[in-house]
């Protein structure tokens, strides 16, 4: 019994390791309340701005959750989340919500999404696909503080739990960053482009620690891309 609790925690170990995942992408297969990944980072006092991007494909017609960030006070201190009903992207900063619309948020091919929010100013904004948004107010007093829970898959409705399928991603993500700063407009075409950017100093995609529970695949994304475009390997 003491070997096999060594053996489980060397693979708890494993999984929330720092990896390079350059190249690579989380598959989510399954539609339930349980897969997910969650993302950890060093940063305990989080303070805005923050940006943060990614690379997602799914076909799901329904409401769903791209990144959710929660902290002790605010289940959803840092949500981007694609509304359905409206066609419209949803970015919540410490509760407060902003919606952005006219956005082509088609199925079945690879979007990037980037999200900055100023604390300073108030202002978030959306980038779709290397393409600005308006810039809206976000009304909160103060910037995001608290040891945040990052998780990928699934919309917290408390911190770190209260997840509902009806809200679960199905599909891939790729390259997420996170920084503790807006980027520039240059440093965003350049990761919409795929060319050299600085990485996030909150979340690093090229060394990025993390945990996955329940049915989530880490896959090159080589393959999956020459998968999806029907090739012969």
């Amino acid at each position: 019994q003491m070997k096999l609790l060594i053996v489980l925690a060397m693979l708890a170990a494993r999984a929330a390791s720092v990896q390079d995942l350059s190249g690579k992408t989380f598959t989510f297969p399954v539609h339930n309340d349980q897969a997910r990944v969650r993302l950890i980072t060093t940063k305990q006092q989080l303070k805005a701005p923050v940006c943060r991007i990614c690379r997602s494909f799914t076909d799901i017609r329904r409401d769903h959750s791209l990144f959710s960030m929660s902290t002790s006070g605010f289940p959803n201190s840092f949500l981007i989340f694609w509304d359905e009903t409206h066609k419209e992207m949803a970015a919540y900063i410490m509760g407060k919500r902003s919606d952005f619309r006219g956005l082509d948020y088609k199925p079945n091919m690879w979007h990037s999404i980037c999200t900055t929010w100023d604390s300073a100013t108030g202002l978030v904004q959306l980038w779709f696909n290397g393409r600005p948004t308006i810039r809206l107010y976000a009304p909160t007093s103060s910037a995001i503080t608290g040891t945040p829970m990052i998780i990928l898959g699934q919309e917290q409705d408390s911190h770190g739990g209260g997840f509902d399928s009806d809200q679960a991603f199905v599909g891939m993500m790729s390259d997420v960053h996170m920084w503790d700063y807006v980027l520039s407009s240059c440093e965003i075409k350049s990761y919409v482009d795929e060319l050299s950017f600085t990485p996030g100093n909150v979340l690093n995609w090229k060394a990025l620690k993390f945990h996955i529970t329940d049915k989530v695949l880490v896959e090159p994304k080589s393959v999956v891309n020459c998968l999806l475009q029907n090739c012969i390997m």
